[in-house]
Order: C-alpha cells, then structure tokens, then sequence
C-alpha cells in the first residue's frame, strides 16, 4: 500500500532525479557551448575562390605580414608560373587550416584563423620579364611627393603576398610556408607586420582606430556595394587584372611624441573630425557627411584649411579609394620615444584617376603631415581571383 508520504516521497526524489538530469545536461550544454566560444577564432575561413583574390573585401584581421620578394636572375615567365602554381596550392590550404605539402611543422596547422592572403606585382616585374604592355592602365611607380622620406628597406618590390589572420601562430606559420616556397624563384626584400584589433574586441565593420587615436576608414565604400564594385574592381584590359584591382601600400610613421603634447580640440582640428566617435566637426555620427562650407560665427571654416578630411575630399566624381590600414609597433627607444604607424593600404582601379590626385592635395597642404611621415612606398598589381583547378596570375604568365 502506498502511503501519502511515501507517495509524495517517491514524486519529490522522481522530482529531484529528472532536476539532476536537467541540470546535467544544461551542464554539457554550457560546456560544449564554452569549448565551442574557446576556439570559435580557428574554425572561422574565408573563401579562397571567387572573382576576386581574398582578404580585400574584408573586415581586418588581427594580425597581418606584407612579404615583398625581388625574383632571382634567370626567373621567367614559365618559372613565375610554377611559382604561382605553389604559392596557389599553399593559400588554398592555408585558408582551411591545413598544411601545406610538405610541411615541416604540420602540428601548428590549428586552425583557419581567417587566415587570408592575395599576390600582386610590382611595376619593376613588368620591366624585368619584359611585360610592360601587360600592365594595368593607370599603374605605376608614385611620383615623388614632398612629404615623402621613403627608406628602401619598407619600399617597392616585384611580388608582394599580404597574408593577414587572426592568429599570430597561424600567421607566422603561413607566412613561413609562403615564403620557403618562394625562394627558388625569388628572395625577400622586405616583410612588414601590422596588427588591428583582435576578434570579439569591436564588432564586425566598425572601422579601425589608428595609434593616433583617429578612426581610420570613414566613407570607405561598404562591401558587396555596386559602389565597392566601382572604385576597388577592374573589369576592362588585360584577362589578369580583370576582377583585381590595383595596391597603393604606405608604410607612414607616427611622431605621437609631439602628437600626444596636443589638446583634444587642437587634433580634432587637424584631422577635421572628433577623436570621440570620428564624427566630422559638422556632424554628430560617423556617417554624417562633412559640411566643408560651414563657419564660425567669426567666419573661419568650421573644418580649418589644413584639415585633412577637407584636403583629402573628392575634388571630382571617381576619385575615391578604399582604404584598409593596420598599426605597427616597431619598438621604444631607450629615451622613451616610440617607433609605431601605420601599414596603409589603398584598394583602386586606377592610381593616377584616384589616388594620385588624393595624395597631390594633401602634400601640398595638411597639417597631419606634421605628425604623419611616409617612409616606405610601394604599388602592386593584383590579379582576379580564381576558380577550382586555375592558378593566380595564370593568364599573365602562360
């Protein structure tokens, strides 16, 4: 016979069983769901194949390596294809958090990390292989600019391959495999490494703070945009280029000696925007067009002269840019000062119709020129992207 308390003895531990069993299996639910957060940065790719080379029409990595190589006496083009050929194969494997043949470290293949890279050539490659009429229209070697003080250890280059990730193991790693198997063709002229924000700090798409504090990359064009298409893609000339576009690399060192000494209303002057949120001195959001007319009740410009928003304006239809820049830290100097800038890039179909005339107007007057030094420069031809089977470039150098 049942009693009352025996029967509601025997619900409360039924009661108490199916709460232990909930429990247990919230329990491996929070655990899966944590071990699933602790490595989420590995399991995350980006597509290699496509119409475009990757790692351009992306949010930044974290950390990322520009390798220029000069190609060695006797390279040609039916060597340059082999070279593309396993530097392709590598990328391939890379950006699926694989190792690349013949690796001799294949344990540090962790993860894809976001792991991107794209190849793209330098004017002087045209000239040595004798390809000059191959050449992008509007592609070239800069003219001098005044405010330049260019070394050549961060400067020009045949073959550059960006390699970003997430992860400076799986950077260091690819970077490695990258460049052992480059070296029968070609040697390296210079690697530049640059990092952002890291995963989970700032959410998808908001644009960078450089080491100025500025945020870097208001008006950018915003991707899978028509209007992305039209300043970043090529779609005419050569079959290479087509679906590439056309690299402006700067290597600009930051005086953030002098640069810390100024009030926040003096930098927000020079640049033209607030430090706070990178609205302009006109406007209370980001996104708010600068009104370049407004005045002061005194009749200044509300945006001063020198300011580098209004100095780096459209002065025409087309001359836009997309810009994607990541900080250096080179190191502190026993007295203090700090080595740091940016690795700036800019994205375009044509140089001399964008950013030529960009850069022409800010080095005839920008007060950011005080603080801001190019000291390294290059330009790269990137080629389109590829489908299943095909080779980066293959159509440049069959």
């Amino acid at each position: 016979m049942v009693t009352r308390r025996g029967f509601l003895g025997t619900g409360a531990a039924a009661a108490a069983s199916g709460l232990v069993g909930v429990a247990a299996g919230a329990g491996a639910t929070n655990a899966s769901a944590s071990q699933n957060l602790e490595t989420f940065v590995a399991k995350r790719e980006l597509s290699f194949h496509g119409e475009h080379q990757m790692g351009i029409e992306a949010d930044l990595q974290a950390v990322t390596n520009f390798i220029a190589l000069d190609i060695k006496p006797g390279t040609n083009k039916a060597s340059m294809l082999r070279f593309m050929s396993l530097i392709t194969d590598d990328i391939q494997r890379l950006t699926r958090g694989e190792p690349v043949l013949a690796d001799p470290a294949p344990e540090l293949a962790i993860g894809a990390a976001r792991f991107s890279a794209y190849v793209g050539f330098g004017p002087s490659l045209f000239s040595k292989l004798g390809l000059q009429a191959m050449q992008p229209e509007g592609f070239h070697e800069l003219p001098a600019f005044k405010v330049d003080k260019l070394q050549e250890q961060f400067s020009g280059g045949d073959v550059l391959i960006h390699v970003a990730a997430d992860d400076p193991i799986v950077l260091a790693h690819g970077t490695r495999g990258l460049v052992r198997d480059s070296m029968p063709f070609a040697s390296v002229r210079y690697v530049q490494s640059g990092f952002a924000h890291t995963p989970g700090m700032v959410p998808a798409g908001i644009t960078h703070r450089n080491l100025m504090g500025q945020v870097d990359g208001t008006a950018n064009p915003k991707f899978g945009t028509k209007d992305f298409d039209s300043v970043v893609w090529i779609d005419e000339g050569p079959t290479w280029i087509q679906g590439g576009t056309l690299l402006t690399f700067r290597r600009i060192a930051m005086q953030l000696d002098t640069w810390d000494q100024l009030g926040t209303p003096s930098k927000e002057e020079v640049i033209g925007r607030k430090l706070s949120n990178g609205a302009p001195l006109t406007g209370d959001n980001e996104s708010d067009t600068p009104d370049l007319a407004a005045r002061h009740p005194n009749g200044l410009t509300v945006i001063p002269d020198f300011a580098h928003i209004r100095r780096a304006a459209p002065a025409k239809d087309g001359e836009r840019i997309f810009r994607r820049p990541f900080s250096y830290d080179a190191g502190i100097s026993s007295s203090g000062s700090v080595d740091v800038g940016l690795l700036w890039t800019a994205y375009q179909r044509n140089m001399d119709e964008q950013f030529i005339p960009i850069q022409k107007r800010l080095d005839e007057l920008d007060l950011l020129n005080s603080w801001t030094v190019p000291i390294g420069s290059a330009e790269f031809a990137v080629a389109g992207g590829v489908e299943s089977g095909e080779v980066i470039a293959e159509a440049l150098f069959s």
